[in-house]
C-alpha cells in the first residue's frame, strides 16, 4: 500500500519550523497546549459517536476504539493538569477549529452507511490515521523544539507531558496502518477502496490543517483549490454535490475574518513596530521559508 505523510504548511513550513517559533512565545505556546487539550478531549466524543454508529460490528474494532477513547481521555487529563499547574485558562481555543473544519469537509455518508460496512470501516480508520499522523508529527516537533529551548521549569514540565503522550499516539498510527493493511489484503477491490480513501482523507486533512493556520491574503482562493483537490479524489457523479454543499463555507468563512482581525489586534497590542515590519508584509506576501514572525495560529494535534 502507498504510505501517506502530512505535508508542510503551504508546502513551505515544516512542523519543526513552526514549533521552533511557538516555544519562543509563551502566549502562543500556552495556546498551543490548550488546543492539544481541546483536540484530545473532542476526539473522545467523536470516537464514541463512531462506536455507536458501528452498532457492535465488527466487535474487535469496537473494542480497539474503546481503548482508543480511554487513551485520548487520559491525554486530555494530563494536558488539563499541565495547564492548571501552569496557571493557563482552560477554555475553547480561539480561531478556526481543525476538528470542526475536518468534519465539515467529510462526506458523512461514508460513516453512516450500514449497507456497506467495509466502506464505512475503511473511511473511519483512514480518517483517524491521517489525523493521528499529524498529531505525532507535531508532538515530535514540539519535543525537538523544547530540547533546544531554555530549560525552564515550565518547559521541562511541558516536555515531560508531551513525551508521555507521543508513544501512545504513535501506537494509534501503527494500529490504524495495520488494520487497513489487513483489509487491503482481502481482495483487489478492498485494496483499491483503501488506496482511494487514503488519497481522499489525506486531502481533507491537509485542507483542514491549513485552514486553521492560513490567514494571509488569498487564503479563500487556496481553500477553493484544496476543495477541488478533495473533489477530484471522488467519482465524477459525486463531485458536484460535494462542491455545492461545501463551497460557501470555504469561500465565505466568517471565522477566517474573525481570526484575521484577532491576530492583527494581538500583534498590534504586543508591538506596533513588529506589526508593521512583520505581520503586515506576511499578510500581503504570504508565508515563506524565511518568515521570521511567530505563526498567528497555533498548530494542531
Amino acid at each position: 500500500m502507498a504510505v501517506t505523510y502530512p505535508r508542510p504548511f503551504l508546502n513551505v513550513l515544516s512542523a519543526r519550523d513552526v514549533m521552533k517559533q511557538v516555544v519562543q512565545d509563551q502566549e502562543v505556546h500556552y495556546l498551543t497546549l490548550n488546543r492539544y487539550r481541546y483536540n484530545e478531549q473532542r476526539s473522545c466524543k467523536d470516537l464514541t459517536a463512531l462506536i455507536e454508529s458501528l452498532n457492535g460490528h465488527p466487535q474487535d474494532l469496537v473494542r480497539d476504539l474503546s481503548h482508543h477513547v480511554a487513551d485520548e481521555a487520559r491525554h486530555a487529563v494530563w494536558l488539563t493538569d499541565l495547564l492548571m499547574d501552569l496557571g493557563v485558562p482552560i477554555n475553547t481555543p480561539p480561531g478556526l477549529s481543525y476538528i470542526d473544519e475536518f468534519e465539515r469537509l467529510l462526506d458523512q455518508e461514508s460513516f453512516t452507511s450500514q449497507d456497506q460496512l467495509e466502506d464505512a470501516v475503511i473511511a473511519a480508520l483512514v480518517s483517524i490515521n491521517v489525523t493521528e499522523k499529524r498529531g505525532c508529527e507535531y508532538f515530535a516537533a514540539h519535543i525537538h523544539a523544547l530540547k533546544g529551548a531554555a530549560p525552564t521549569p515550565e518547559n521541562l514540565k511541558i516536555r515531560e507531558t508531551i513525551e508521555k503522550i507521543l508513544p501512545e499516539e504513535t501506537a494509534h498510527v501503527r494500529w490504524g496502518t495495520r488494520r487497513l493493511a489487513e483489509i487491503a489484503r482481502r481482495s483487489p477491490a478492498s485494496r483499491e477502496k483503501v488506496e482511494t480513501a487514503k488519497r481522499k482523507y489525506a486531502a481533507i486533512e491537509q485542507t483542514a490543517f491549513e485552514a486553521g493556520m492560513d490567514i494571509t491574503l488569498g487564503a479563500e482562493l487556496r481553500r477553493l483549490q484544496q476543495l477541488l483537490d478533495i473533489a477530484n479524489t471522488m467519482p465524477l457523479w459525486e463531485r458536484p454535490r460535494y462542491l455545492l454543499e461545501r463551497l460557501p463555507g470555504s469561500l465565505f468563512a466568517p471565522e477566517l475574518q474573525k481570526t484575521r482581525l484577532t491576530a492583527a489586534q494581538r500583534a498590534w497590542q504586543r508591538d506596533p513596530k513588529v506589526f508593521m515590519e512583520r505581520f503586515v508584509p506576511m499578510f500581503f506576501q504570504g508565508i515563506s521559508a524565511q518568515t521570521a514572525a511567530t505563526p498567528v495560529e497555533e498548530p494542531v494535534a
